[in-house]
């Protein structure tokens, strides 16, 4: 295989396609033969498929300008040159493609801007393979792809970072069920998996804005955003406050139209900046929950109940 630097040689997405349908297929007959754990729901199946079909068109859309300016940074200002030949260069832009991810998961889940073109990923109550499909429809014009061009800058060929995106986009696929609870605990150290992703898509205020990892859950424990899956706690998926409907244009739009609607009524620079580069759930007085709100309450709550515990252990004593 000739390896182009300015065109990839393979998708590893397309390349897996049939093998997303044929396990999700898989994944629905064994929960109702009662061989595996998964709830599906026609509706919230067919958003998930409708979102994943979506996110195609709009890459298709926006792909091809995103790449070109990859290969501009590319050919005019990078610094090394890295051969795609080279296995240490896969090694390397494996790792490096994962950092960068795990920055450009935890930056769309700390800053409004970001979220509204990531939050469609986590609007469904269920947690199965179809929920992997959900994919944004506003990604590219939201900019985050941005956070690549680095890579490029240091001289790894434009084709080989797309490839290493994909082969990444394909390994976060399998971890979206909950018919796989845990792999030997090595694995766990080092890789994302069901249960770490679990924790991820969980709205439970003990579980909110952690376990950002694509291919490596390393990183999470490195910045200290690990958390672990609870036998005592499962997860609840969702967003903090659900939609109503399966409806994808609400599914694929609605927090961009909840921002434009609080940019409509900002009064300063301040409100201005806060609605947009804030947290999700930012106000100016205060009076929504950010996930930081939620999980101090959450602590508050859980203060109070043991301090409640120990005078009853002590009587029963």
């Amino acid at each position: 295989m000739i390896l182009d630097p300015l065109k990839p040689a393979f998708d590893p997405v397309d390349l897996a396609v049939p093998v997303f349908v044929v396990t999700i297929v898989l994944e629905i007959i064994l929960a109702r033969l009662g061989k595996a754990k998964a709830v599906y729901e026609a509706k919230d199946t067919a958003t998930s498929l409708g979102m994943g079909l979506g996110s195609s068109v709009a890459g298709a859309i926006t792909g091809a300008a995103i790449f070109g300016v990859s290969i501009w940074v590319y050919q005019t200002y990078h610094l090394f040159e890295i051969p795609m030949t080279a296995w240490w260069a896969w090694v390397a832009v494996f790792f490096l493609e994962d950092l960068t991810y795990y920055w450009f998961h935890r930056l769309s889940h700390e800053r409004r801007f970001w979220w509204a073109s990531h939050v469609n990923h986590h609007t469904s109550q269920h947690y199965n393979l179809a929920t992997a499909l959900r994919q944004t429809w506003t990604g590219g014009i939201a900019g985050t792809w941005l956070l690549w061009l680095p890579l490029v800058f240091l001289g790894f060929p434009p084709a080989m970072v797309v490839i290493q995106k994909g082969i990444s986009l394909v390994y976060q696929y399998w971890i979206h069920t909950e018919a796989i609870r845990r792999f030997p605990a090595w694995f766990e150290a080092v890789f994302n998996t069901p249960s770490h992703h679990r924790v991820h898509h969980a709205r439970n205020p003990r579980y909110l804005d952690a376990n950002y990892a694509g291919i490596l859950i390393i990183w999470d424990r490195m910045f200290g955003t690990f958390i672990p899956e609870r036998d005592d706690e499962p997860c609840r998926y969702g967003v903090v406050h659900n939609l109503g409907d399966f409806n994808i244009f609400r599914v694929a739009f609605h927090e961009w139209m909840a921002i434009g609607k609080d940019l409509a009524g900002s009064r300063s620079l301040r409100e201005v900046v806060g609605y947009v580069l804030g947290p999700p759930g930012w106000s100016p007085d205060g009076s929504r929950d950010t996930s930081a709100t939620l999980k101090a309450k959450w602590r508050a709550r859980e203060e109070v109940n043991s301090k409640a515990v120990e005078p009853e252990q002590i009587a029963a004593e």
